[in-house]
């Protein structure tokens, strides 16, 4: 089977990453944590399977993730966790738009990312 044909499997888990809302990987990119030149070649992971990320998205849609040990978003000093919290729910929040829609990928990362990306290429 092709390797496009397989999907993304999970880094971690092994299993499949069947959808855009549950992919580590695209959470990172919408957020602005992944070049878009290096996206095809990054490890998938479901946002499970990634605690430590994960445990900032705050979203009664989404079954909280608790990291216990010292990334814990408790142990963390306050604003971080709050701006954390803030950009990471805003991505998942944006993989929930996307989903199943006809956007190019270059439309996927939020506002700040995708005007982020522009002046970089502009600069060079």
């Amino acid at each position: 089977m092709a390797k496009c044909d397989e999907g993304y499997i999970c880094d971690v888990c092994g299993e499949e990453v069947e959808a855009i809302t549950e992919s580590d990987l695209y959470l990172r990119f919408v957020i602005g944590m992944l070049d878009p030149e290096i996206l095809h070649t990054s490890a998938e992971r479901h946002l499970r399977c990634n605690p430590s990320l994960s445990q900032f998205i705050v979203d009664v849609r989404f079954d909280a993730v608790v990291l216990e040990g010292d990334f814990d978003k408790r142990q963390l000093d306050v604003t971080f966790v709050q701006e954390r919290e803030s950009l990471v729910t805003r991505g998942w929040k944006r993989l929930q738009e996307i989903a199943g829609s006809d956007l190019s990928i270059l439309e996927y990362p939020l506002p700040e990312v995708c005007e982020a990306l522009r002046r970089q290429a502009e600069q060079g």
